[in-house]
């Protein structure tokens, strides 16, 4: 009974390691967007009167985000994947996320949080993002690095998602997004 106990823990442990590399490849092949929420940043939503161009008043990444993103970006660099474009919802603790991971970020506001926009510009947004993942999934070879907030990512695919987690996204035979795999690097 030793014995068996030791091969399932062995065999637990080896389980993440595997859907990474299931994920490395997946992204190797292309045709595919990873979104990822931002990096730890504790608290919730950003304070009242909070502005785009000035990061002091915004809910920031902290330390262990900060740690989190550069885990994230030395993922991809273990595995020599390097995303064709890197873009990211304008807010600071994704721009950092993105820049801490990838040392590259386009700010492309479509990917800002919908608590921040009217309804209509909400739905444009989601629109231009669900056409730009049709977009990157016809580019074999290559893939997409998106950086956005939880609300972003719940409008496309629906469900919650982690900070700092990323979603290798895809489209079904009716271009609507769909969900592949998840990555998660503590």
């Amino acid at each position: 009974m030793h014995r068996r106990a030791l091969l399932l823990a062995a065999s637990a442990c080896a389980l993440p390691a595997r859907a990474d590399e299931a994920v490395a490849r997946r992204l190797a092949a292309g045709g595919v967007v990873i979104a990822f929420r931002h990096a730890l940043a504790p608290g919730t939503f950003d304070p009242p009167g909070f502005r785009l161009d000035d990061c002091s008043t915004q809910r920031n990444l902290n330390d262990d985000g900060r740690a989190q993103a550069q885990r994230i970006g030395a993922w991809f660099r273990e595995r020599k994947l390097v995303p064709a474009a890197v873009r990211t919802s304008p807010w600071c603790r994704c721009v950092d996320t993105a820049r801490l991971a990838f040392e590259r970020a386009e700010a492309w506001p479509a990917l800002g949080s919908p608590r921040a926009g009217t309804e209509s510009v909400n739905a444009a947004a989601l629109r231009e993002l669900q056409q730009a993942l049709v977009t990157a999934t016809r580019q074999r070879g290559r893939f997409e690095a998106w950086v956005t907030q939880q609300f972003v990512l719940t409008a496309l695919v629906g469900g919650g998602v982690g900070s700092g987690e990323g979603l290798v996204l895809g489209v079904d035979g009716d271009r609507r997004p769909q969900l592949l795999a998840r990555l998660n690097i503590a």
